[in-house]
């Protein structure tokens, strides 16, 4: 599931922001949303499929994070441009880690199979303490960094980094099951790659953009979401979640909700204990219509009277039967 980063990342001395950053963010924040939505529509079994799970979903979630990611560093650096500010940087970072700490707890009790033990503001969190060292370094030692951190997973692994004291690393073998993950690495890489862009920007370009102003109503609107992300991102995902429970209580589940995840299951696990690849898939398929047929579908995820079990039984012993048979 995605987050969003604190609400004043790249406010620099004298309170001044940075309209555009703030616009781009609510772009973020906006992509965030519909991302949320895909996820709840899903969740709640209002579509086929979760979609937000599929290869397209999960690449605009990182795309989604990488952009807050990146947005953080820049945003440490004009706000400590003149020197670290420890002050505004402190209260920053008790504003994140006690958001963050506040969605564990929610998720626990909401999600405890998969609640959210080191999210996307967990990430902002530890990253911020230790990305200060990289904005007093020259920029291009920055971002080689910020590669290094990004390749890690790829290079450095163990057993022992599963341990889930060491979970919030990202070098295990295995991904945790949780609702949003955002381990160190390697997403501490674009907050490295952020500071460095901005370290390499031009006096003038950081000029220009702090004299640039939101006009029109929807740039005006972005912006004010931008300037208060974090209680945006507090408060969306609970109203969303409100609405589409309400929507679902009133519909119901969308009548093929997890029909095709259900027929990979039963594939995977006819080839898993010996079947053929190719009778497994037209059983697969066989069993999930025939359940529908039977009107035993909706009942999958209850418990089957002694009836519908011996019935759902031979309908799976039909389907087996008929897959095995040759093919014409």
């Amino acid at each position: 599931m995605i987050s969003a980063p604190s609400e004043s990342e790249n406010a620099p001395r004298r309170r001044q922001r940075f309209g555009a950053l703030d616009v781009v963010r609510g772009v973020a924040l906006a992509a965030m949303a519909a991302y949320h939505t895909v996820w709840d529509l899903g969740y709640l079994r209002l579509t086929p499929e979760n979609y937000a799970l599929m290869p397209a979903g999960k690449l605009a979630a990182h795309l989604i994070a990488g952009t807050f990611l990146f947005l953080v560093g820049i945003g440490l650096v004009l706000m400590n441009r003149d020197g670290i500010r420890w002050r505004p940087f402190l209260l920053r970072l008790v504003r994140i880690g006690g958001a963050a700490l506040a969605i564990t707890g929610a998720t626990w009790f909401a999600f405890p199979d998969s609640y959210i033990f080191f999210g996307i503001l967990h990430g902002i969190a530890l990253s911020s303490v230790l990305a200060l060292p990289f904005l007093f370094l020259p920029p291009l030692v920055t971002a080689a960094f910020g590669v290094l951190v990004v390749a890690a997973p790829h290079f450095v692994t163990a057993d022992i980094l599963d341990a889930p004291a060491l979970a919030f690393l990202g070098l295990g073998r295995t991904v945790p099951q949780t609702n949003d993950y955002v381990p160190l690495f390697p997403w501490f890489g674009p907050v490295l790659f952020g500071i460095a862009a901005a370290r390499l920007a031009s006096g003038r370009r950081v000029a220009e953009l702090a004299g640039w102003d939101a006009s029109g109503r929807l740039a005006r609107g972005l912006a004010f979401a931008g300037r208060h992300s974090l209680a945006v991102y507090l408060v969306h995902q609970p109203l969303l979640l409100a609405m589409l429970t309400g929507l679902v209580m009133l519909t119901g589940p969308h009548p093929k909700a997890g029909m095709e995840s259900y027929r990979k299951t039963v594939e995977r696990n006819c080839i898993g204990t010996g079947g053929v690849a190719g009778s497994c898939r037209v059983a697969a398929r066989c069993v999930v219509e025939a359940l529908r047929r039977e009107g035993l579908w909706a009942n999958r995820q209850q418990s089957f009277t002694l009836e519908e079990r011996a019935r759902a039984m031979a309908l799976w012993q039909g389907c087996a039967d008929a897959a095995a048979q040759p093919q014409p």
